[in-house]
């Protein structure tokens, strides 16, 4: 019986998740959840589940969450502090990192310290602190399994092989609900319809990164740290029907690739139950029905978030610590109608010219950074919230 914990409970991670562990009572065992203010799932979720403890990120929703489960077994915890108390419970073998943006480096973190295997399903922290999380790993001699589904396909595609036979990584991307917009289409997009992704049902703000095709340039860092492959070796093929979930190619040119249909029970499930499948009620991938795969380039002048995260990548340290943070703040200022969604990349852009790099050593260098581009990104957005502001 493994036991794990869930960060970001109430998630679509987070629930795919639980959805797993209900088909699987004999193999799982859930004994920490945490989330950020959803009182109501969350309670849900210990009634189904009873976990041993609980953490909520607000204080006040977890004062009303203990209100509502008065009487039941499990210690509900709160702030920082229960987040990485939770995370860190010394009976946990497997902690899923599921919480949205930055805000779980702290506690994922934390775990791999303890000595907990992690199954990484936001890609944030990686991308904050990519070098720092692989060394503490190392250290405490645990695995980080990838869920997200590209990476997943990536891990499922070297398995068996050489590190050293592998010529390049090739992440898919769908492209997004806006991918035959052009610019200016795209300055009137209304948070509805960047909503409106074509083949996968995501949170709100990953959703937002695949409109710009920042959550590419936020995997391509993230893969650089999992798999220690340069980025001059990394690359993204659009690919629109979201069927080949990522390739590797080998240095005698052969390529390998992982298909399924887009859903993210298969990654979680093959990093929580790893190196063995447990048999998923999904349907199976009839080709002959799809009847063909389409890819092509991604296009960076319409796109440039994507660009922005392989720049971030090669000027190293502290930036993609402020590429992460710049783009959070940027997303929930858009799905706030604060700014328009090509203000998105342009408060990214002057964050990041506004920057100077500095290593990242410790966890306290790269919140160090992500606090100063939530600032820095804060204000920009002021300025162009404005009426008379300009796009550039």
């Amino acid at each position: 019986m493994k036991k794990i914990v869930i960060l970001g409970s109430t998630g679509s991670i987070g629930t795919s998740t639980l959805d797993i562990v209900s088909k699987f009572p004999g193999k799982f065992e859930v004994i920490g959840l945490t989330a950020g203010t959803n009182v109501d799932k969350l309670e849900e979720q210990v009634r189904t589940f009873s976990p041993a403890m609980v953490a909520m990120s607000d204080a006040v929703a977890a004062q009303q969450l203990r209100a509502q489960c008065q009487g039941l077994r499990t210690k509900v915890v709160s702030g920082a502090a229960g987040l990485v108390e939770t995370a860190t419970m010394p009976a946990a073998d497997l902690v899923i990192s599921a919480i949205v943006g930055g805000a779980g480096l702290l506690p994922t973190l934390a775990a791999i310290k303890a000595g907990k295997s992690i199954a990484l399903a936001n890609k944030e922290p990686m991308v904050m602190a990519g070098r720092l999380m692989q060394d503490e790993a190392r250290k405490a001699h645990v695995r980080i399994f990838p869920v997200d589904s590209e990476h997943s396909a990536l891990f499922q595609s070297m398995e068996g092989h050489r590190a050293v036979d592998i010529r390049r990584l090739i992440l898919t991307a769908s492209g997004g609900p806006l991918w035959n917009m052009t610019t200016e289409q795209m300055k009137d997009v209304t948070p509805e319809q960047a909503l409106q992704h074509p083949n996968w049902k995501m949170g709100p703000k990953i959703t937002i990164d695949s409109a710009t095709l920042m959550n590419k340039g936020l995997e391509v860092v993230e893969a650089r740290w999992l798999f220690d492959i340069p980025a001059s070796q990394i690359e993204v093929l659009i690919h629109r029907e979201s069927i080949i979930h990522s390739l590797v190619e080998y240095s005698d040119r052969s390529v390998i690739a992982q298909l399924g249909l887009p859903d993210m029970r298969t990654p979680i499930a093959y990093a929580m139950n790893y190196p063995e499948r447990v048999p998923l009620d999904l349907p199976s991938l009839n080709l002959a029905e799809i009847g063909q795969l389409n890819f092509c380039e991604p296009d960076h002048e319409r796109f440039p978030c994507l660009r922005l995260g392989y720049e971030a990548l090669k000027t190293g340290g502290t930036m993609p610590a402020v590429l992460n943070a710049a783009n959070e703040v940027a997303v929930q200022a858009f799905l706030n109608r604060k700014i328009g969604f090509l203000s998105i990349a342009a408060t990214i852009r002057r964050t990041m010219d506004a920057h100077v790099s500095a290593e990242i050593l410790t966890l306290e260098d790269a919140l160090q950074a992500d606090t100063w581009a939530r600032g820095y990104a804060t204000k920009i957005i002021e300025v162009l919230s404005t009426p008379s502001a300009v796009v550039h």
